[in-house]
């Protein structure tokens, strides 16, 4: 096994997270198998808990692991499934050496950091290395991981020691270490300064780890003389610093390290230049460039609580993106703080209640996506209501699907009490209930399309809608399309007599990928386009296809008290059998 080790220097957000999946994707490209790891070094046993104002998303992986939406990055960019083991955090460590302290594992012996904390964390990179996580049999080539926050914080020091001896460990040719800094540019006299940096890998070396590459994040291009600069206080050859300038969007990354031979210096520092062939990057490429000239655009309103945080909401944001490109269409964001279309907020600030609704009633789509807690909840459900009324395209993920649902209790069947127990636990008409007990659910890798019955898919709820309500919102017209195994617990819900109506409870922004837009998402962009026919119906053979399918089929969901993991989620009709059949 091969270690790529990706630390960041001098400031936060320098973007170690796509640099570490690009350069998977550039030795993928090379002919090998790739896996990666992201350390985090906070207490938090995993990101569950986490505001997302704290660190953006909680992406949730196929296991059912609430993990750092970097994780997210890495199955996107390599196209492969990660476990919750593949983010370590300092919580983690701590309670699986205190675990074997308890049992007795360690006879008697002072437990401390130096041995036992960094024994630990060697012995969980190595493990969790040799996990296939691509769909093949047998460990990857290369493990790219990503030591989280800065070189110098004294959380992390626990990592960087055991990381030092771990690059002893595994020996020379098995361990490179790319370190990202910043050569900001000042103003005042335009000239790329390097001292940064300099100050970063002195400190990476009094740590003891030596960085084999520098990948120097700046606003452009590093000019010659600062590289030269850079490799003699730095100890660095030439050829080993990169530039990481700023670019139009993520997925020309890759490429620009392609450009810069980056490939061969990976491959030289961990002696596999004689395996290696020349990367192929044709898909990368032309969709980076696609992305870059599209003109005409798509423009969807996310309403939600933490809209001033967009990596609040990454995963949604990249499933847009990707069904964007597919549709060939500009992606445009409009971010409405769903606080701001509530009656109170009308009275207490006027001005940004007219700019909410203003944003609201100029989009072509609108997306409602999950969240915790009652703020914003009212807000969610007017903008459902709007887009239900105006006939405006609309998608609810998660808590998004079930404020669809009370809409339509409240305006259609005039239940004007109709609310979640989880805001209103008093409710009359409880539309969403607490549904903790479990189902069986489907685990592996049975994600299908085509004319298949169901499809794999992620969760993080634990309300639901209510299973008493189901038959009186049918008669009035919502349609219920996929539901588990027992009939209980609905999936998706669609509006047949709207343009594109849809509510998902489990989260298809997990399982989009560049070049493999989620279904739903696809749905809601082509809808948004006025091109939803064609999305569904690309053929007569297809539709055909398309209307043998089984009827009546349900949905294999996780439900259990967090609700995360898959679902199998199987289609009977409607919007939702066309998407997932296209």
């Amino acid at each position: 096994m091969k270690y790529v080790l990706v630390t960041g220097g001098v400031v936060s957000g320098l973007g170690k997270g796509v640099t570490a999946s690009s350069i998977g994707v550039l030795l993928k490209a090379c002919g090998l198998r790739v896996t990666s790891i992201k350390i985090d070094p906070y207490l938090n046993t995993d990101a569950g808990t986490m505001s997302p104002f704290e660190h953006g998303e909680v992406f949730v992986l196929d296991d059912g692991g609430e993990v750092d939406l970097d994780l997210g990055n890495y199955e996107r960019f390599l196209d492969i499934k990660l476990t919750r083991d593949n983010n370590i955090t300092t919580g983690k460590i701590y309670q699986h050496v205190i675990a074997k302290e308890r049992k007795g594992d360690y006879l008697g012996k002072t437990v401390q950091v130096v041995p036992h904390i960094t024994d630990a964390i060697q012995e969980w990179i190595e493990r969790v290395a040799a996990i296939p996580v691509d769909g093949e049999d047998g460990p990857a080539d290369v493990c790219v991981i990503e030591l989280g926050g800065t070189i110098g914080d004294i959380e992390s020091a626990p990592f960087i020691e055991a990381l030092g001896q771990f690059s002893y460990r595994v020996g020379q040719g098995n361990f490179c270490l790319v370190h990202v800094s910043l050569v900001p540019v000042l103003n005042v006299v335009g000239e790329q300064k390097t001292k940064p940096t300099q100050h970063s890998v002195r400190g990476l070396r009094g740590l003891g780890l030596i960085p084999d590459i520098l990948a120097c994040r700046s606003t452009k291009a590093l000019e010659e003389n600062v590289k030269e600069k850079l490799a003699q206080f730095c100890h660095v050859p030439l050829e080993n610093i990169f530039t990481l300038y700023d670019v139009p969007n993520i997925w020309h990354i890759p490429r620009l390290l392609k450009d810069q031979k980056a490939h061969l210096v990976i491959s030289k520092v961990l002696n596999l230049a004689s395996i290696v062939k020349e990367p192929s990057l044709e898909e990368w490429t032309s969709r980076a460039e696609l992305c870059a000239n599209l003109h005409v655009p798509v423009r969807i309103a996310v309403v939600g609580k933490y809209t001033s945080l967009s990596d609040a909401y990454l995963s949604v944001l990249k499933a847009l993106l990707h069904a964007a490109v597919a549709c060939r269409k500009k992606l445009v964001v409009d971010w409405v703080p769903a606080c701001d279309l509530e009656k109170e907020t009308e009275k207490e600030n006027p001005n940004a209640y007219k700019a909410a609704w203003k944003l609201l009633k100029g989009v072509d789509g609108v997306l409602v996506p999950g969240g915790f807690g009652d703020r914003g909840v009212e807000g969610k459900i007017l903008a459902a209501k709007y887009a239900r009324e105006s006939k405006i395209p609309f998608l609810g993920i998660c808590l998004g699907m079930q404020v669809a649902v009370i809409e339509f209790a409240r305006s259609v069947l005039c239940l004007h009490d109709a609310n979640s127990t989880e805001f209103k636990p008093e409710t009359k008409h409880p539309c969403i209930v607490f549904m903790p007990e479990g189902s069986r659910t489907h685990m592996g890798g049975t994600m299908r399309y085509g004319n298949k019955t169901f499809v794999d898919e992620r969760h993080r709820h634990r309300y639901e809608v209510n299973p008493d309500m189901v038959e009186r919102l049918e008669k009035a017209g919502l349609s219920f399309a996929a539901k588990d195994e027992t009939g209980k617990r609905m999936e998706i819900v669609e509006l047949p007599s709207h343009p594109f109506f849809i509510g998902a409870q489990f989260h298809p922004e997990y399982k989009s990928r560049p070049g493999k837009a989620s279904p739903l998402f696809l749905g809601l962009i082509a809808a948004s386009c006025g091109e939803l026919d064609s999305v569904m119906n690309p053929s007569s053979a297809h539709q055909h296809l398309i209307s043998n399918c089984p009827k009546n089929v349900f949905v294999n969901g996780n439900s259990k008290k967090a609700s995360n993991g898959l679902a199998d989620v199987r289609h009977n009709n409607g919007y939702c059998n066309g998407l997932y059949t296209r």
